[in-house]
């Protein structure tokens, strides 16, 4: 298999690593403006080019990657489905283009396969089949923060795009997040908000919202996300009469409720998972693995992505108005 890597920064390298645990046979290159990207990739076994034009002239690619800055992804995805090529890109968190590119990998019937991390850890999974099973009203209590500089401790944070306010940091959280909280709660009728900036950070956005989300089904949920904690959190709440489970945001702390014994139970979802230590504990690699695999089984034809582009343009709406509320 041949494969595009188009961004060589952080996330660009952390999906040819990944790319060669699901498919170590995979030859891959890489696309970056930045020479010292090139490099630093050329030192990886990824063969770098300047641009997509210079890398699909050069060699025939099987799919491509896109990991680049948000703002750049609908020109980039329009040049990747030009070319021929079917198309794996990570959160846009804008619906730049959306129309046109779907109508355009429609025309060519081509994969057009957007990443949703959140969608494929186990823990969300277990919660929604729960929720699902339980099927009596409920509600949820959701915090997500984590200081903005602490995001990507090897660059300053006005350096990249949560810089841009269109694709800020607190709307990033409600990119990874309002995925899979639509998956296990339907979808959302009304939206209350409230925003605030505790924090001196450089940005020209608020750092701290709080949103109440009834959704359709008549669940209720109270979501806080914020860029000012200085302990990076994800602690996530629901119950209901005869349902109660907690989350904080990584394997080894799901746990289910039990009236009978009075006591909360942990709840094994992994037998076994990957952290870089990079990263805050509630980021695990199984999710990135898994939605890879989900990604090569849509381009051999035997599998259906667990999110899309129609999917996503409903969640940047709902961001729209959580920001205008």
């Amino acid at each position: 298999m041949e494969l595009l890597v188009v961004g060589l920064g952080s996330m660009g390298k952390r999906r040819a690593r990944l790319i060669r645990g699901v498919e170590p046979s995979a030859a891959l290159a890489g696309v970056d403006f930045a020479p010292a990207r090139r490099e630093e990739a050329r030192a990886l076994g990824i063969e770098p080019y300047e641009s997509i034009a210079a890398a699909v002239a050069a060699r025939r690619f099987d799919a491509a990657f896109v990991c680049t800055a948000p703002l750049t992804h609908a020109g980039i995805i329009g040049e990747l489905l030009d070319a021929g090529l079917p198309v794996f890109t990570e959160l846009n968190l804008v619906d730049d283009g959306y129309d046109a590119l779907i109508a355009k990998a429609a025309q060519k019937g081509l994969p057009l396969f957007l990443s949703s991390t959140m969608l494929y850890r186990a823990e969300t999974q277990y919660i929604k089949r729960r929720v699902a099973a339980f099927a009596k009203p409920v509600n949820y209590i959701y915090h997500i923060g984590q200081y903005l500089p602490d995001w990507h401790p090897w660059e300053n944070y006005k350096n990249f795009f949560v810089g841009d306010r269109r694709t800020g940091g607190v709307r990033e959280i409600f990119g990874i997040d309002l995925p899979w909280l639509l998956d296990a709660f339907g979808p959302v009728k009304h939206v209350y908000a409230e925003k605030d900036k505790l924090s001196g950070l450089e940005i020209d956005y608020p750092d701290s919202y709080f949103v109440t989300l009834r959704h359709e089904n008549g669940t209720k949920g109270l979501l806080a996300a914020d860029v000012v904690s200085p302990k990076a959190v994800r602690n996530f709440e629901v119950f209901g009469e005869g349902l109660h489970l907690f989350w904080e945001g990584n394997p080894r702390a799901l746990y289910s409720y039990n009236a009978e014994t009075r006591e909360k139970e942990f709840v094994d979802t992994y037998g076994s998972f990957e952290h870089d230590a990079r990263y805050s504990d509630n980021i695990v690699e199984n999710a990135y693995v898994d939605e890879i695999t989900n990604f090569f089984g849509v381009l051999a034809g035997r599998e259906q992505p667990r999110w899309s582009f129609e999917k996503d343009k409903e969640a940047i709406a709902l961001i729209e108005r959580i920001e205008g509320a």
